[in-house]
């Protein structure tokens, strides 16, 4: 069996926010069905169940930094953890020489179109952004 290769795809998008307006946006159900993805539930075990274009996607926060990090492993449909498993790991990162914000994301993926993933990660930060007013 072949694996296919996964693409890392890490962007900064500069934010005028602060990391504790940003973080729950980042680290919760709520704030992350916002802009994220169409829907968050969070079951009892805290698995995180991402909802896009109605198929789930389900996660678990697997590092988290108050006001700093987050990381969501995905799992697969039994909700098991797979070896290689795809990932996405938001961070919010300040330039000490300007002072300026920044969200940084890895999407640790299949999707190998690098195109589409730039497109996918451009409308989701603009969508955060105009929540934020960043």
């Amino acid at each position: 069996m072949t694996r296919a290769t996964k693409t890392k795809f890490v962007r900064e998008y500069p934010i005028n926010a602060s990391a504790k307006l940003l973080y729950p946006y980042l680290s919760t159900a709520s704030g992350l069905s916002q802009w994220f993805s169409d829907d968050v539930i969070v079951n009892e075990d805290k698995v995180y169940n991402f909802i896009w274009d109605g198929r789930s996607h389900f996660a678990e926060m697997t590092g988290h930094r108050v006001n700093k990090s987050v990381r969501f492993l995905f799992l697969n449909d039994q909700k098991g953890h797979e070896p290689d498993a795809s990932y996405v790991d938001f961070s919010i990162e300040s330039s000490e020489l300007t002072q300026e914000q920044f969200l940084k994301i890895v999407d640790y993926t299949d999707e190998d179109d690098q195109e589409e993933l730039e497109e996918l990660w451009d409308n989701l930060f603009h969508n955060l952004k105009e929540i934020v007013g960043g």
